[in-house]
């Protein structure tokens, strides 16, 4: 199962990612779903929008936080974090969203 959390608080906001949705390595379109929307959200934050952000990645783990307050990346860190969420709505058993404060 892939566990996305999410979380804000003094050091700033982002999310972690781990697991996998299950299926075989290449064809597992919940793991290509989130995969892509990761990878683009992260590259908008600091490539387009310019913000500093502290990412760490492993296989199965990607840790992305931003500490600096910005409007247009905390819009995208929401976007994904809905997208994520309605993706778990449509594949309970393939991904859990949990969001701390």
């Amino acid at each position: 199962m892939i566990r996305a959390v999410f979380f804000e608080g003094e050091n700033g906001r982002g999310f972690e990612i781990s697991g996998h949705a299950g299926g075989s390595a290449g064809t597992d379109i919940v793991c290509a779903a989130v995969s892509s929307a990761v990878y683009m959200a992260a590259n908008t934050v600091t490539e387009i929008i310019k913000v500093h952000a502290d990412i760490s990645e492993q296989d199965g783990h990607l840790k992305f936080s931003v500490g600096e307050e910005n409007d247009s990346a905390a819009a995208v860190l929401d976007g994904l974090k809905l997208h994520l969420t309605e993706l778990s709505k449509q594949y309970p058993k393939k991904i859990k969203v949990i969001t701390e404060v």
